[in-house]
Formats: C-alpha cells, structure tokens, sequence
C-alpha cells in the first residue's frame, strides 16, 4: 500500500531550491606566468568554494595551435576565484599513453627516468624525460645517456623559473638540449619529456599585467572584431543591393530630342494655345523613375522587365 504524503511534506517539496538555476559560469584562465591570464575553458559552480580545487584538463593543440602536440594533455588546477574568473596554477603534463607505446619497438632501445628539480623561484617539479634510441643498445650505454640527461635537465631547471621550465619543456627546448646532450654517446631516434609534475609551490610573482588589464584588452579586442564584423556586413549588403538594382539603375541615358528651331515670325495665336493643352495630355515618361514606370506598366497589364528606355518605349505604344 502507498505511504501518503503529508502537506507539510509536499510544501516542503515546494519549496526546495532548483541547485541547478543557483550554479553560475566561471571563466578558467591559464597563470599569469607565462601566459598572462590566457582564457582556457569555462566550468559551471554554485560559489568559488566548489570551484577552487578543481583540476582542468586539456590538449596542447587546443591551449596554443600547435597541431604536433595533440598528443600534450595539460593540467591546471585553480588556486582563487576573482569575480567570474577561475585562476590556475599549471601542476604538469604527461603524454597520452598510447603516443608513447607507439614510440617503442621491439629493435629500439628505451632509456627513461625521473628528476626532481628546483627552480630559481623555489618550485619543486618532477620531470620524466624518454629517450627511443635507433637500435637495442647495452645497459651501460643507457646509464650513460641517463646520466648525461640528468645533468642537463638539473643545470637547466637551476638557472631558470618556473614560468621558464614551463616554456622550455612545451615549446621542445629542454627536449633539443638532451639530443644534443646525449647523441654523441648514441645515435636516437626521439626524445621526449613525457611528463612534468609540480610538487611544491614556491615564490609567486607579481609583475606583468594585472586582471583588469587583461579584461580591458579583452573588451578592445572584442569591440574591433564587432566593428570589423558589421563593416563587413554594411559592405556585404551594399554589393548585393548593387547587383540587384544594376539592371535596373544603370540604363543607358537617354538623349534630350533637340530643340526646334525658332521661328522668326512669332506663331500663330491658335498653335500657342494647342501646345500647352498637347503637353499636359502626355505624361514625362523621362522625368519619372523606374519604379513609377513599373506601377504604369503593371496597371496597364504590360510587362515590366528591361531598361528605363525599354519601359518608357512600352508605355508610349
């Protein structure tokens, strides 16, 4: 048998709020170091609580372009809500797996491992670089090569930034400096570093732009593309219009008829009076526009198409 429902239930029912209708849009920006507040995304929360702590994930194809890096999964994880603007903190990459398995075969050889570094501005970061050789190589030839990478990564990450790691590692800098490093050891095929994970935070700096300054730009650069747009627009309508009308406003001009001669002797006294009379009976087929000579034609039951010349020689038949 069904339980009833008493009023004070259903009215509480009622009276319960949407949570859905309460969540709000926020805008998820990239750090201000290197990327000045970059726009990355958007996520939807009911207040700045739910939202700081969340860990945004996206393509490095996505974040700049760069089509050869489909496979980067970038990570950022927001640190502050300002307003509607979600603020990150970058804590690393990896590569998809898949990539990666494809990069290894049964005649390479993998040479992989894992460096802590800090960085000038006291970050702690664990990077994982990967070295596919041409060929199978010896063990201690690995530990060569593993060696030598170590100290390029360590000397690098000692003289620079976070912001600078970061660039060095996305953009392949840090990856050019290891081939190099490592290729007169052995011969290879690719290297990679196939992730980066940040351990522990350190200085925050606070130079370059501010947020407000970064909105201001934002709010320029969408008022120019909205006036970009609707001159298109205006120009892309003004053609069409003149395609439209070109039939019909650009007819041939037509010839004044020459005036008579004037006569010495002054004209008879019955002819002066015929002529106005003669004039007000026949319409100014010139004077009129083509749109008038239409309404004529379409009330005479002729048809319309062709020049000005053509409508008015179709009128006086």
């Amino acid at each position: 048998m069904a339980k009833k429902i008493s009023a004070k239930a259903r009215a509480a029912a009622r009276k319960q709020r949407d949570k859905w209708k309460m969540k709000r849009w926020y805008t998820i920006r990239a750090p201000r170091h290197p990327w000045n507040f970059q726009k990355i995304g958007e996520t939807l929360g009911e207040s700045d609580e739910h939202i700081v702590g969340r860990v945004y994930e996206m393509t490095q194809q996505e974040f700049n372009g760069d089509f050869s890096k489909m496979h980067v999964i970038l990570r950022f994880r927001v640190h502050e809500c300002v307003g509607q603007d979600a603020l990150t903190t970058f804590i690393g990459h990896h590569h998809q797996t898949d990539h990666t398995r494809r990069q290894i075969r049964r005649y390479r050889g993998k040479v992989d491992d894992v460096v802590d570094v800090v960085t000038t501005d006291g970050y702690l970061v664990r990077v994982k670089p990967l070295i596919i050789t041409a060929q199978r190589v010896q063990t201690s030839v690995k530990q060569d090569m593993r060696t030598r990478c170590r100290e390029i990564i360590i000397a690098s990450a000692a003289k620079s930034t976070y912001a600078q790691v970061q660039t060095a590692i996305l953009d392949g800098t840090l990856e050019e400096e290891i081939r190099k490093g490592v290729k007169p050891i052995y011969p290879v095929r690719s290297v990679a570093i196939r992730k980066s994970q940040l351990l522990q935070e350190g200085v925050v700096v606070q130079s370059g732009p501010t947020l407000d300054e970064i909105h201001a730009k934002e709010q320029r650069e969408e008022a120019e593309l909205k006036a970009k747009k609707a001159a298109a627009l205006a120009a892309a309508m003004a053609e069409e219009a003149a395609e439209a009308g070109g039939d019909e406003v650009d007819e041939a001009p037509v010839e004044d008829a020459p005036a008579p001669e004037v006569e010495a002797e002054a004209p008879a006294a019955a002819e002066v009076e015929e002529a106005p009379a003669q004039q007000d009976d026949a319409p100014d087929y010139d004077s009129m526009t083509v749109a008038e000579l239409k309404e004529l034609l379409k009330a005479a039951g002729k048809p319309v198409s062709g020049k000005k010349a053509d409508l008015i020689a179709r009128l006086n038949e």
